[in-house]
């Protein structure tokens, strides 16, 4: 702000004089000015350029060893020592055999260590992503004519393989059966997932997954938990039941599950019984303990490690039938390109499972970067996890994103930077390469144990309903709606409900908001709402109207309904009889106006005050956002009809960019220094009812002395 000096000197007091913007540059300007910038070509820029692209050749020339060092390899070691035992049991959600998710688990910590810019984040398998890859490999097997109840070694596997070989001949898939193709439409889906990811990144599109509210995303976490746990059952209880597809798939598992519990597998539900009581013990145990320990207890891989050798010497899937995670190959196989027919096919699909995984990796990535006091770039998170997808698509990977559970033992464990992901990179490497073959005994009832207890943070957050109630019920609605339609129609329904909920809530917020008529406290410059400050006392003459939202399409009924009903004055209808009896006519009394009531659509009759009661409206302008066409328009309405009565429209506290859309809407002059500017825009709420006062007792003054 700046201060004329001359001003001051004739005794009107502090003058504050606006500064002028500098003018915009035209399209084509702007457009010539981002092209140069972006088109430059020099050593320093490419440099820029690579390490914006891969922030670790930006942050490893500044690595400091001795402080960092031992975070990292500690956290990144447990990190891979959960990471082995989780990847093989997430293979059961995405329906894939378990070397696939080793592959996943080793390519999507090294990309994210060489792009990531958070540095304490954990990327790699998530159960989310598994369930919903899980359930289009499910889909596009059964249309394939393939059975993926039929997911492992055990009874009938067989003859599950002799039903399908005529379909598999008629489609042409004669060198690819039931686990060559799952894998082949899990990489499709996960490629144009990431082509998805990338492509947001690339337009600076990392603001759309704030869209995405946290109380939706814990619904759909919640809502998809439900799910995970569904599907798990039938592997807990070693029951043969068909994998449901589209709305109800929950209940209608749940009801074949129900119609099969009679040839529910024993030796299963007692492993199952057993090692959810070690593993839930185990976890409440470390959640107890937490501040005493160091290092969390390793419960998975102890469990997996004492269930594969009982199963082993125990001959279960031999003599009992167990379902068992069958041969695991050692090292990779050569890449694959993802089919393009099937890239198709699955293109809706990819959009929610890209929205999901973004929304998760973005809000953990800031969610860390804040409580550590640094910063990361949400477009280049988009990037990074984009390339964690499109990149291992090739080497027959699925979808992966930001894991909190991960990520919080990452940062319980001392983690300093994202050299720990490279740690866990090298110890998944070690089980590809060398250690996979040793987990062929294990049971899926043990796996499915695994994903089960892994379920008690999203299921907990349930108890947070009745908090967020309070605090907000339309933020409770959208948690519902959200987990209620993921649970009774889909994953991706209600995904879709909570976007739509969400919208709707916060369309819903800003078309009513409240408004209220100002007064002053005593001689002070302040103006409050007397229903919330007592001794209040209003401004003889002015109204002063508060409207705490912005001014748009949606609200601009409310906001003259508001103003009329306030005010006890409807200008519009006044304005319209006085046209009618003449320009001679004045506002008089007896003429029906809209009521208090604020509701919309209702009215009452009432009296309108002589227009003497009051010479001006003031409209503090703070509260308000943004004012779009529609806004403008009725504006402009308002003072031509408050005019026609005599009564000023004055505008207070307006911010830069609502002066602006006035300006450029013609409610001011073009120039920013002309008196209609100066005659109608003010500071405070208290320099416009100043000003009222001042120009009401010009008018008197002059009509005195005619």
């Amino acid at each position: 702000m700046e201060v004329s000096p001359e001003f001051t000197q004739q005794g009107r007091g502090l003058v504050l004089l606006r500064r002028r913007p500098p003018a915009p540059p035209g399209p084509r300007e702007a457009l010539k000015a981002r092209l140069r910038r972006g088109c430059a070509c020099s050593a320093q820029r490419a440099r820029e350029l690579l390490q914006d692209l891969l922030p670790a050749t930006r942050w490893l020339r500044q690595y400091q060893p001795r402080e960092d060092l031992a975070g990292d390899v500690i956290s990144g070691l447990v990190i891979g020592i959960i990471l082995v035992p989780q990847a093989i049991a997430y293979s059961l959600l995405a329906g894939l055999q378990p070397i696939y998710s080793l592959y996943t688990s080793f390519f999507a910590n090294l990309i994210y260590f060489l792009m990531g810019t958070s540095r304490h984040v954990s990327v790699g398998i998530f159960s989310l992503l598994c369930l919903m890859v899980g359930q289009v490999v499910d889909r596009e097997l059964l249309l394939a004519g393939f059975d993926p109840a039929q997911d492992g070694p055990g009874p009938g596997a067989n003859r599950s393989a002799l039903n399908a070989s005529a379909t598999v001949l008629a489609l042409g898939l004669q060198d690819c059966g039931q686990d060559c193709y799952a894998i082949r439409v899990a990489t499709a889906l996960t490629l144009l997932a990431g082509v998805y990811q990338v492509l947001m990144g690339v337009l600076g599109l990392g603001f759309v997954s704030a869209y995405l509210s946290q109380p939706l995303l814990d619904g759909f976490a919640m809502g998809a938990s439900v799910t995970i746990l569904t599907s798990q059952l039938r592997h807990l209880l070693g029951v043969r039941v068909p994998r449901h597809q589209g709305p109800g798939l929950v209940v209608s598992t749940w009801l074949s599950l129900l119609r099969g519990a009679g040839q529910a597998n024993l030796c299963d539900v007692l492993t199952s019984a057993t090692c959810l009581a070690v593993l839930l013990a185990a976890k409440e145990l470390s959640d107890r303990y937490r501040h005493h320990l160091k290092v969390p207890l390793p419960a998975e891989l102890l469990v997996i490690g004492a269930a594969t050798l009982v199963s082993h010497f125990g001959q279960f899937h031999e003599r009992f039938g167990s379902s068992v995670a069958g041969d695991i190959p050692t090292g990779f196989m050569p890449p694959h390109v993802p089919d393009p027919a099937l890239v198709w096919r699955v293109a809706l699909d990819a959009a929610s499972l890209a929205l999901v995984g973004s929304a998760f990796s973005i809000s953990l990535a800031e969610m860390f970067a804040r409580s550590h006091g640094y910063s990361v770039r949400a477009n280049q998170e988009l990037l990074a996890v984009g390339c964690c997808n499109v990149l291992p698509a090739f080497f027959h990977c699925f979808a992966t994103s930001a894991a909190l559970a991960k990520s919080l033992v990452k940062t319980a464990t001392g983690c300093r930077t994202q050299l720990s992901s490279a740690v866990s990179a090298a110890v998944v490497l070690l089980v590809v390469l060398a250690l996979a073959p040793l987990f062929r005994d294990l049971q899926r009832s043990v796996l499915a144990c695994v994903i089960v207890v892994s379920l008690r943070g999203a299921l907990r957050k349930v108890r947070d309903v009745p908090r967020l109630w309070r605090l907000s019920p339309a933020d409770a609605l959208v948690w519902v709606a959200t987990a209620a339609t993921c649970v009774l129609v889909s994953t991706e329904a209600g995904l879709l409900a909570g976007i739509l909920l969400s919208l709707l809530s916060l369309a819903g917020r800003t078309r009513h908001p409240s408004a209220a008529l100002l007064a002053r406290a005593g001689d002070s410059s302040f103006y409050g709402d007397p229903a919330e400050f007592e001794g209040l006392v209003p401004e003889p003459g002015v109204q002063v109207f508060r409207f705490t939202g912005p001014l748009y399409y949606a609200n601009k009924d409310f906001f003259l309904r508001s103003l009329y009903s306030l005010t006890g004055l409807n200008a519009g209808y006044a304005a319209a009889r006085r046209k009618e009896r003449g320009p001679g006519a004045g506002a008089g009394e007896g003429e029906p106006v809209e009521g208090r009531d604020l509701g919309p659509g209702r009215s009452t009759a009432a009296l309108v005050p002589s227009a003497s009661c009051f010479h001006a409206v003031v409209i503090d302008c703070a509260p308000l956002l943004f004012v779009d066409a529609a806004g403008l328009a009725t504006l402009q309405d308002l003072r031509r009809d408050y005019g026609s009565l005599g009564i000023a429209l004055l505008l207070a506290c307006c911010s830069p960019s609502v002066r602006d859309t006035l300006r450029r809407g013609g409610f001011l002059g073009e120039d920013q220094g002309d008196a209609a500017e100066e005659g109608q825009l003010f500071p405070s709420v208290h320099c416009a009812v100043q000003a009222a006062r001042a120009r009401c007792q010009e008018l008197v003054a002059a009509n005195y002395t005619l």
